[in-house]
């Protein structure tokens, strides 16, 4: 392809190339380094975002695979530079790592739009760090490319085949229960993460590194290798090889994330059977790009698109590991062809529709026809009604079917200790037709929207051999999760969302397939409820909390600060260099 940048117009030669103080500067400190002019001089400086840490398992490979990149930035004559990012350890954040996602955003933007690169290599995987890499990478505007963590290997304990999050709550409510002891419990805990990488469910790692790749931000095929195959190692060096050839050719995100891209990923997620957590990230996602995607969107694509992918949560018995070698997502997206907008360009320069011209199926039960899905629908379903005026999002694909449409008295919690508490006492006043409530769990009460969605069913009926009941919360749920969830209620409780008028005993009605959620309460009481509320105490006062809570969105709007987004100003300008 005809290289449309001359290295004398590098963005980094604006640093290094000047006979001047400033750049000789520049020069002498990168050569205090160990490099000399010819390394950098005349080339694209390629900055790597890394969001490798001690204490992210998912990434714990990363600190190895940055070399591979490098490897690769080097071949096609490139200027490799790491630059470290906040890690985001899914599972060690607390209150969630929902909080901070907008801080790695900031981070990764001002990380490309400070330092003298041309274009950026995003390293991540785990949940939030996908989506804040694509989001700041969006905003700065130079060419980029994703690269996934990639899948673990799936678990295993006593012959018996573990899936990352959906297995360990299925067993954990097991002993609760008391079927099963703390010796096989451990047991479980030991074989449910058997290598670096992500959850190899269908969780929202797994959901958004296959997202990245339907926009067209990735290698094709790149989002479902495992973590721990030697293709992974082979596709982190062509990633280093296509950035530096991107800079050339001047591939920015702008020409690839367009309303087309957000479509085809909106479609892809469906029939993936993906986390609920899509919804939120592809809505920040798109509205960096100024493309306005909203919960219409995936409603209009949850009607047309089956979900083809059996893999666990919505699936019974595949994981990640098994859909790369069904074919991964080429091969899923093979099936959607009359559904995608072919001609959306990718980071390999090519049309989507020519990446994946010849992608097999090589087990039709891994990935269905859709001819035979697993669920007829997609995988999300957006609720409108008095309850959630804004909308709330439930997976009917791993709910129990009788639940997707059911009235039942509410059981309401303002906090999850005494939600917790009160569903572990085996006196409780609970049966399997009411719905627990948990609410202030939103972006603000949570605070970050913590994944306490799945809140866990009463150990009275878990023991009377009830394995699923309507759940409803203003919280999200891990994408490993499953069962009659309802979330992201909007507007939340804690800012006076209709959720914060809802009283134990108030029946509520769910019809999912008509897309309805209300709770059978009067205006006029509603009304009366309204002027007596009070609103909460803020959660923060200081700090990067109280700035979360003066700017962030709600759910429905993608829970990006609204200073971040495209109509907020005009686009920050190159720095002055001095």
């Amino acid at each position: 392809m005809s290289k449309p940048k001359s290295p004398d117009s590098l963005r980094s030669a604006r640093w290094f190339a000047p006979d001047d103080l400033r750049s000789s500067t520049h020069r002498s400190r990168a050569m205090q380094m160990g490099y000399a002019a010819s390394e950098w001089s005349g080339k694209p400086v390629i900055a790597i975002i890394n969001t490798w840490s001690d204490i992210n398992p998912c990434h714990a490979h990363f600190k190895t695979r940055v070399d591979d990149v490098k490897r690769g930035v080097l071949q096609a004559g490139g200027f490799p530079i790491e630059l470290p990012a906040i890690s985001l350890a899914e599972i060690f954040v607390k209150p969630t790592t929902m909080l901070y996602r907008n801080m790695l955003a900031m981070d990764t933007e001002e990380l490309i739009r400070s330092h003298p690169v041309d274009g950026v290599v995003l390293m991540g995987g785990c949940d939030k760090t996908t989506p804040a890499l694509l989001m700041g990478a969006t905003s700065a505007g130079l060419p980029a490319i994703y690269v996934p963590a990639g899948p673990m290997l799936r678990g295993n304990w006593q012959g018996t085949v573990l899936g990352s999050g959906s297995d360990v709550w299925k067993y954990w409510d097991e002993r609760r229960a008391g079927r099963i002891g703390k010796t096989e419990w451990e047991g479980v805990e030991a074989g449910v993460a058997r290598s670096h990488g992500t959850c190899m469910t269908m969780g929202t790692a797994a959901t958004m590194m296959a997202i990245a790749e339907a926009l067209g931000m990735s290698l094709t095929g790149a989002s479902s290798i495992p973590a721990a195959d030697v293709n992974h190692i082979r596709m982190c060096s062509a990633s280093g090889r296509r950035i530096v050839e991107m800079v050339w050719e001047d591939l920015t995100p702008a020409k690839i994330l367009t309303r087309d891209a957000f479509e085809n990923a909106i479609r892809t997620g469906m029939a993936m059977g993906c986390s609920t957590n899509a919804i939120i990230h592809v809505i920040a996602q798109a509205r960096r790009a100024g493309i306005p995607i909203d919960l219409d969107d995936f409603e209009k694509a949850s009607r047309i698109i089956p979900v083809i992918a059996n893999i666990r949560p919505s699936g019974d018995t595949y994981l990640m590991e098994d859909f790369f070698y069904a074919g991964g997502l080429p091969g899923l997206m093979s099936r959607l062809k009359d559904k995608l907008h072919l001609g959306a360009l990718t980071v390999t320069g090519r049309t989507l529709g020519e990446n994946i011209d010849g992608a097999g199926v090589f087990n039709d039960d891994v990935i269905r026809t859709i001819d035979n899905p697993i669920y007829n629908e997609g995988a999300l379903a957006v609720l409108k009604g008095n309850l959630a005026p804004d909308g709330c999002v439930i997976k009917p694909s791993a709910c129990a079917p009788h639940l997707r449409k059911h009235s039942g008295p509410a059981l309401v919690f303002d906090d999850y200790p005494s939600m917790k508490a009160a569903v572990d006492n085996e006196d409780l006043d609970v049966t399997p037709d009411h719905i627990l409530v948990l609410r202030n769990a939103g972006p603000l009460g949570g605070p970050g929207m913590p994944e306490w969605g799945m809140l866990p069913m009463p150990k009275k009926l878990l023991k009377a051999g009830v394995k699923d009941m309507l759940r409803l919360s203003d919280a999200r749920m891990s994408g490993t999760s499953y069962g009659a969830c309802i979330l992201h209620v909007a507007p939340e409780a804690y800012i006076g969302g209709p959720l914060a008028l809802l009283k134990t005993g108030d029946i509520v009605s769910v019809d999912v397939p008509g897309r309805s959620i209300r709770m059978e309460v009067s205006d006029e009481e509603l009304a009366r409820r309204r002027a007596a509320w009070t609103p909460p105490p803020p959660r923060y006062e200081r700090g990067y909390g109280w700035m979360f809570a003066k700017h962030i969105r709600q759910a429905n709007d993608g829970c990006d600060f609204d200073f971040l987004e495209t109509q907020f100003g005009a686009p920050v300008a190159e720095p002055v260099i001095y």
